[in-house]
């Protein structure tokens, strides 16, 4: 096994890399660290815990680095089922929930306690009808898992165990379904938790909602979000929170990524409304993540930035010309973590002074 990495800044590249059994060795250098993992699988899921750096795809792909992204590790998960990947939840440098989606007993999770090396099958959907979305926690034992609808409403369900057992949420605790409503497992953001017990999810398909809960999973109530909504494939994506906690959503059509349409949305807490935000509408946008310094959404098409946590933003233009967007992020106060096609991964550090 290998991965290629290199490091590249905006007038100029530096290539430097010693090629090892399941890893490679790059030089640091500042800016943008480029990497492609090795068969190239489709990543749509990022996660981040401290120097420790997660991404996961298609063809049970799981790759682990321990330092900052320098090296990277297969850790994919050894399965008769030919997984896809598309979210995962980080507890700490050893310890990770992976989940695969797709129909019935394709829709999975799975755990590792030691840093991808074994993983346990935690949870498969019995369901046919039951596809996983996405999923996210509070703490190692408090989390949700979101999917499609079964019986008609979506499934949400928590666990209070780390993912060994998982309740639903009843019928009668979730709005009705909207008309032609859809949800995208497009990046691992569909769900995102937050302080005090609260958790928001996102659906599109001519709908564009955003379900926001306060009492960890248990009841939910639903906002039309101000986004692309014309076809059953646009809506909402991705959500985030700021370094404010503000709320932002992000999406767009995945049909129609390069068109120019309303691509992102921040939740105002003085009005109780969503609002438009001018991120320059440059299409799809399927995640957005912030830290201390900086935010930044992405699409397969491209990414933006913002300095001022979401009011005013910029295409981020330091990105290797044929990597300009990715389909999920994630980030620490250290580095943002890209992943996307082909086995694109970038590790961009935002510099603080």
């Amino acid at each position: 096994m290998r991965i290629t990495a290199f490091h590249s800044l905006t007038a100029f590249c530096v290539l430097t890399f010693f090629v090892l059994s399941h890893l490679a060795i790059a030089q640091q250098v500042d800016g943008f660290q480029h990497t492609v993992i090795d068969g190239e699988p489709s990543l749509r899921g990022a996660a981040i815990f401290e120097q420790s750096l997660w991404i996961t795809g298609t063809n049970n792909s799981v790759w682990v680095s321990q330092d900052g992204g320098k090296h990277w590790h297969d850790r994919s998960v050894k399965s008769s089922i030919n997984n896809d990947f598309r979210d995962i939840a980080v507890f700490d440098t050893q310890t990770a929930i992976v989940m695969s989606v797709g129909s019935g007993k394709q829709s999975s999770l799975y755990k590792t306690t030691d840093a991808g090396k074994s993983w346990q099958l935690l949870l498969q959907n019995q369901d046919a009808a039951g596809f996983f979305d996405s999923i996210a926690f509070w703490d190692q034992d408090n989390g949700l898992l979101m999917g499609d609808p079964v019986d008609g409403y979506y499934v949400v369900k928590r666990t209070q165990d780390g993912g060994k057992t998982w309740t639903r949420t009843d019928k009668v605790n979730l709005p009705s379904l909207i008309s032609s409503e859809a949800a995208f497992a497009a990046s691992g953001n569909t769900l995102i938790v937050g302080k005090d017990n609260q958790a928001w999810l996102t659906t599109g398909g001519k709908s564009a909602s955003v379900y926001h809960s306060n009492d960890g999973g248990l009841s939910w109530l639903r906002k039309s979000v101000p986004l692309y909504r014309s076809t059953g494939t646009a809506g909402g994506y991705g959500l985030a929170l700021n370094r404010d906690n503000d709320l932002f959503v992000v999406g767009g059509d995945y049909q129609q990524r390069d068109k120019s349409y309303p691509n992102m949305a921040l939740y105002d807490v003085t009005s109780k409304r969503w609002q438009s935000v001018n991120s320059g509408e440059h299409g799809l946008r399927s995640a957005m993540a912030c830290n201390t310094f900086a935010c930044i959404a992405t699409g397969k098409t491209g990414s933006d930035i913002s300095y001022d946590q979401g009011k005013t933003w910029q295409p981020l233009t330091n990105l290797k010309s044929n990597n300009t967007g990715y389909f999920t992020l994630s980030a620490n106060n250290a580095r943002f973590l890209f992943a996307g096609s082909e086995g694109k991964v970038a590790v961009l550090t935002i510099p603080t002074e």
